[in-house]
């Protein structure tokens, strides 16, 4: 193994820098899009999930295909469908996509994160 070897990247340690503890299962927005492993309390450090298949909540109104690349909707954190109009603030981009299909109606789905940066609307 390399000398110069850290870790392998899907899982990195994150320290909260929120004003609100993280909970487990929750997606956290940041310079990528992960999923928090543990509880994380204010100012502590935990792990951040970036690569991997979690379900998480979407928007209900969304119909999403498998592997459609989705939007991260900030306001009402959840993801949609590609072709949702980016509000400020919303992440777009190669982040995340889905794993199933999700229909109308459904409050959540299984996404693929990338550990790839998306785009920020401003």
């Amino acid at each position: 193994m390399a000398t110069n070897f850290v870790q392998d990247g899907r899982m990195l340690d994150v320290t909260n820098s929120t004003s609100a503890k993280l909970t487990s299962g929750q997606v956290v927005v940041g310079s990528v899009l992960g999923v928090a492993m543990e509880d994380i309390a204010v100012g502590e450090t935990g792990v951040l999930v970036i690569d991997g298949v979690f379900t998480v909540l979407k928007v209900s109104a969304a119909v999403i295909n498998q592997g459609e690349s989705l939007t991260w909707v900030t306001a009402s954190s959840a993801f949609d469908d590609n072709a949702a109009t980016a509000a400020t603030d919303d992440i777009t981009g190669a982040t995340a996509f889905a794993a199933e299909a999700a229909g109308a109606g459904t409050a959540s789905l299984a996404v693929k994160f990338t550990g790839v940066q998306g785009t920020v609307k401003a």
